[in-house]
C-alpha cells in the first residue's frame, strides 16, 4: 500500500537541488530551510529508499551509481509534475519557461529571426535561448530541447530532423593569393587550416578519390570553440576550413570565402535535429509546440555549389 505519511516529490526537489547546486548549504539558502533540515530529509530519503544516494565529503559531493540514477528520473518526474499543473491549469496551452540550447551558428541564422514570430504566436512562452557549440546533457542542464548539427550519439534522446547541408572547403581569396589554391587533397599538407577546440566524431577531412573516400586535413594554426569563429578566421585568411553551407552561403556568393577542391568534394551533409527528452509521458505542450514551429518555419537549403560565366560560385538548387 502507498504511503502518505512522506512528502515524496519535496524530498525529490531536496536531493535535485543538492546536486544541481553541489552542496547541502546552496541547496538550503536556495529552499529557504537550514542545512541540518535538508541533511535529514537527504537521510530520510537514503533511509527509505535503502541506497546510499551521495557521497559526502568536508570539500565536495558526488553521486553513487544509485544517486546518478534517481537523479535521472528525478528531474523528469519533477518536470512532469509542474507540467501537469500547468496544463491541468491552462487546458494544454503552451506556456511556461522553455529552455533551448542551439549550436552558434545555425541559432544565429536560422533560430533567431524565428524567435519573434514564436512568441507573438505564444504569448505565455518565456523562452531561455543558450547558443553554444559545447555539447550539453539536456537532463543536467535542464533544458527542454537542444538543436544539433552533425551525427547524433546514441541515447535516449528523440530527435526531429530539421534538414541537411553540404559541406565544403573554403579559403578567403587574399589567403588563396598568399599561399595558392590546393589541387588535390595531398596539397593540404603545405596548407595552414582551421581546427577545433573540441573533439570531432571525425577528425580529417573526407574526400572522394574514384570509389573511395580518402581523409586529410592541413595543419591547424588556430582552432575554434564554434563554428562562428571559425568561419569569421577563415575570412580574416588564417587558413582553409571546412563549414556547412547553410552558415557560409552569403560568403560563397559574394566572394568573400572561395570553395576549393570541388572536384574531389564526396557530397557529405550534416543533419540538423531538433532533440528532446523522450519519455511514456506527454510532451510538454511548450516543447511540442516549439518543435512543430521549428519544422514548419526552418528552411535549410539543399543546395549544392556551381561555378558560373563570372568565375564565382553561385549555391543552386
Amino acid at each position: 500500500m502507498a504511503r502518505f505519511d512522506t512528502n515524496r516529490s519535496a524530498e525529490m526537489e531536496v536531493f535535485v537541488r543538492v546536486v544541481d547546486l553541489g552542496g547541502f548549504t546552496q541547496a538550503a539558502r536556495k529552499l529557504r530551510l537550514t542545512p541540518s533540515g535538508v541533511s535529514k530529509l537527504m537521510s530520510r530519503l537514503e533511509a527509505r529508499l535503502g541506497a546510499r544516494l551521495v557521497n559526502r565529503t568536508t570539500r565536495r559531493l558526488t553521486l553513487t551509481e544509485e544517486g546518478r540514477a534517481f537523479y535521472e528520473r528525478a528531474v523528469r518526474i519533477l518536470a512532469e509534475m509542474e507540467e501537469a499543473e500547468r496544463e491541468a491549469a491552462s487546458g494544454a496551452a503552451p506556456r511556461g519557461r522553455l529552455t533551448v540550447n542551439c549550436n552558434i551558428p545555425f541559432g544565429m541564422l536560422h533560430v533567431v529571426p524565428l524567435v519573434p514570430r514564436f512568441l507573438e504566436r505564444h504569448p505565455d512562452v518565456t523562452l531561455d535561448l543558450v547558443l553554444t557549440d559545447t555539447l550539453i546533457d539536456l537532463m543536467q542542464e535542464r533544458a527542454d530541447v537542444a538543436i544539433r548539427v552533425g551525427p547524433l550519439r546514441a541515447s535516449r534522446l528523440v530527435a526531429r530532423k530539421l534538414g541537411s547541408s553540404r559541406m565544403v572547403v573554403v579559403g578567403a581569396p587574399d589567403y588563396l593569393a598568399r599561399c595558392g589554391t590546393p589541387k588535390t587533397p595531398a596539397d593540404l599538407a603545405d596548407h595552414r587550416g582551421i581546427g577545433w577546440t573540441f573533439p570531432r566524431s571525425i577528425r580529417g577531412w573526407p574526400f572522394r578519390r574514384g570509389d573511395h573516400t580518402e581523409e586529410a586535413v592541413p595543419m591547424p594554426v588556430a582552432r575554434a570553440s564554434d563554428g562562428e569563429a571559425a568561419r569569421r578566421l577563415a575570412l580574416g585568411g588564417v587558413g582553409l576550413a571546412r563549414l556547412a553551407l547553410f552558415h557560409i552561403g552569403p560568403d560563397i556568393e559574394s566572394g568573400r570565402l572561395v570553395p576549393v577542391l570541388q572536384n574531389y568534394n564526396p557530397g557529405d551533409r550534416e543533419d540538423i535535429h531538433a532533440v528532446y527528452v523522450g519519455h511514456t509521458a506527454p510532451l510538454p505542450a511548450r516543447v511540442r509546440a516549439f518543435i512543430d514551429f521549428l519544422a514548419e518555419h526552418v528552411r535549410v537549403s539543399d543546395s549544392a555549389l556551381k561555378r558560373a560565366g563570372d568565375g564565382r560560385w553561385r549555391l543552386t538548387g
